[in-house]
């Protein structure tokens, strides 16, 4: 899944916003999973991103909702 910059996510209304969050939070658990059951993680830097955008979706998602 490609990476959401904060311009994209503000185009976004409120329900495609919840919809790509619980995307973004099952493909970090099966990241997590992933890297925990077999100890070497291919891609390291995925799972910071993943958390970053997860953030960054919250945050613009609260500031949509406090507009409203």
């Amino acid at each position: 899944m490609a990476i959401l910059r904060s311009k994209e996510i503000w185009e976004m209304e409120i329900e495609d916003i919840q919809k790509k969050l619980t995307e973004l939070k099952a493909e970090l658990a099966k990241n997590i999973s992933k890297s925990s059951a077999a100890g070497v993680n291919e891609n390291p830097g995925k799972i910071r991103e993943l958390k970053r955008t997860i953030a960054r979706v919250l945050t613009i998602m609260n500031q949509k909702q406090k507009e409203n």
